[in-house]
């Protein structure tokens, strides 16, 4: 790494640090967790597109085009057909019923308990997501740094508690839109470098890429164990995003800080239409890299001679013969077509784009693309702490232990800001283990699916369903849950997103069914249920600019 390097990673945790202490003067509870609802569409989208585009995003993306082709953009078509019902239904809902939290809107809906065993799986995911997107982008910048990953993950994990702790949400959603523009920048210059280094241009870099290779673009065999088949993204994605962007707190935190609903309405159309370029963007660059490394195979020889530590693989053994006594380097220098087939075997592709970045990149532009990961690790902490620490605050302390919640606005804020430090550590913890896991994709997917589509059932009963009862509601959620995560490790060699349908399809059946059992228990209260159309029809308006 050259100075100039350092020099950028500085100013960039220089500006985070200071955008935190600017925001945090003057602070209150409506402004640390809510921004004081006055915040424009443009934060509001970026900051979603910064939050939700995790770590795991932009490691992962390159990776899966890199080794498995580009079936993983049908993740695009899954996030447009779910658009409308985060536009139309889920984002009025909270605006029309004033929430101050996703969950208290399940309290309004059935009974106190489920909104505190929805906001309880929120939470979980949360803290299981924010430790292994800092994990699976700490692996990339410990690599390229050549420093230890414990020090990077404790490192960044400092720096976003205290800007998070200091300046609240606002500071959280501004320094996200800092960091889409860090890594949108970053895309940019990463894919003008491989092409310009890569011969024959676009056209050469494409008919590398699909030479002699089937089913990149879509592959709709029906198997639970296939990765990434069209089946499996367009299904279960289509479910973690309808999740993601309308149940999950990190999201709805930033619609509830927006200054209208409409407000929120458009922020979330941005946050889409970032999705739109920089998803492409990123399978792009997996896409040259995979060009590059088949002119170029030596680049990724010391990748495999590190991974396997002076040893060839089994599967080589014959060819091993051929060339007795050469060290694993001389082995591939001189067999090169078995490069990239390996690579792919020891699922080495995340190794693919830190390796260009160190033999390729200029001065400076290292240090942007080490300032990008950083972004996309810090935007997952900051985002993550921030809302955890919303839910505990307002969804348990200020519901089931109000004398706990002190009277003055001083105190008020010190207990928030404690928490975030005390949720921040945690999850720093959890972040240096992780590891033990498996692979970054399958952790980010079966941390969130065994409680992410069980949580989105929870509100697709409430909306929907008005005869969903409270008994159902608890008992499919909690089954889903648990037959979903005994599940996973059953079967370990289904496609990990295979699960978010699973237990979205388990807690919705038997929700509906234990729910036909007990309609008749429902209290009177209960007879004219806060479903979706009910809500929209009401005259209850809170927000004064629902009507432009």
């Amino acid at each position: 790494m050259h100075v100039l390097d350092y020099g950028v990673i500085l100013a960039y945790l220089l500006v985070s640090i200071g955008l935190g202490i600017y925001f945090g003067r003057n602070q209150s509870r409506k402004e640390f967790f809510a921004a004081g609802n006055s915040m424009g569409w443009l934060p509001v989208g970026l900051s979603v597109m910064a939050t939700l585009f995790s770590a795991n995003s932009f490691v992962m993306y390159p990776s899966i085009a890199y080794g498995s082709g580009l079936r993983i953009s049908l993740f695009l078509i899954a996030v447009s057909l779910m658009a409308p019902l985060v536009l139309w239904v889920f984002i009025p809902v909270y605006a029309r019923l004033n929430c101050q939290t996703a969950y208290e809107y399940l309290e309004r809906r059935y009974h106190v308990s489920v909104r505190s065993l929805a906001s309880g799986l929120f939470i979980f995911l949360r803290i299981g997501w924010m430790a292994s997107a800092t994990y699976a982008a700490s692996i990339v910048l410990a690599n390229v740094m050549q420093v230890s990953q414990l020090w990077v993950i404790i490192v960044l994990g400092i720096v976003s508690i205290f800007y998070t702790m200091l300046g609240g949400l606002r500071a959280v959603m501004w320094t996200d839109v800092i960091q889409f523009f860090i890594f949108s920048l970053t895309i940019i210059l990463t894919l003008g470098l491989i092409l310009a280094q890569t011969d024959n241009g676009v056209s050469g870099v494409i008919s590398t890429y699909f030479e002699g290779r089937s089913n990149l673009l879509v592959d709709f065999t029906p198997s639970l164990t296939l990765e990434y088949g069209s089946w499996a993204v367009l299904i279960g994605l289509f479910l973690e995003a309808l999740s993601a962007f309308g149940a999950d707190q990190v999201a709805v935190q930033r619609y509830i800080a927006a200054r209208s609903e409409r407000t929120s309405q458009v922020g979330f159309m941005i946050n889409v239409i970032g999705m739109w370029t920089v998803v492409p963007g990123l399978l792009a660059i997996g896409v040259g890299l995979y060009s590059h490394y088949h002119q170029f195979p030596e680049q990724m020889v010391s990748v495999l001679a590190t991974e396997l530590n002076g040893e060839l693989p089994d599967w080589r053994a014959d060819a091993a013969g051929a060339g007795k006594g050469m060290t694993v380097p001389q082995f591939y220098e001189s067999y090169p077509e078995y490069v990239a087939e390996d690579i792919q075997a020891l699922k080495l592709q995340d190794q693919a784009l830190p390796q260009y970045v160190r033999l390729h990149f200029p001065p400076g532009v290292v240090g942007l693309f080490l300032v990008a990961l950083m972004a996309a690790v810090m935007s997952s902490i900051d985002s993550g702490i921030h809302s955890v620490t919303t839910a505990l605050m307002v969804d348990f302390r200020d519901r089931h232990f109000l004398h706990l919640k002190p009277d003055n606005n001083k105190m008020e804020v010190f207990q928030d800001r404690a928490l975030v430090v005390l949720i921040g550590v945690l999850s720093i913890v959890l972040a240096c283990n992780v590891g033990e896991m498996g692979d970054v994709f399958a952790i980010g997917k079966k941390v969130t699916a065994g409680f992410g589509g069980p949580l989105l059932a929870v509100f697709i009963l409430a909306l929907f369903f008005k005869n969903s009862t409270t008994a159902g509601v608890l008992v499919g959620t909690f089954s889903g849950a648990v037959i979903t995560i005994t599940l996973m490790y059953i079967s370990s060699d289904w496609f990990s997103v295979w699960f978010w349908p699973i237990g979205f399809g388990l807690t919705m059946v038997i929700g509906v069914i234990v729910s036909l059992l007990t309609v008749s228990h429902r209290p009177d209260s209960a007879e004219t249920p806060l479903t979706y159309w009910n809500v929209v029809r009401s005259q209850h308006k809170n927000d004064p600019d629902l009507s432009e």
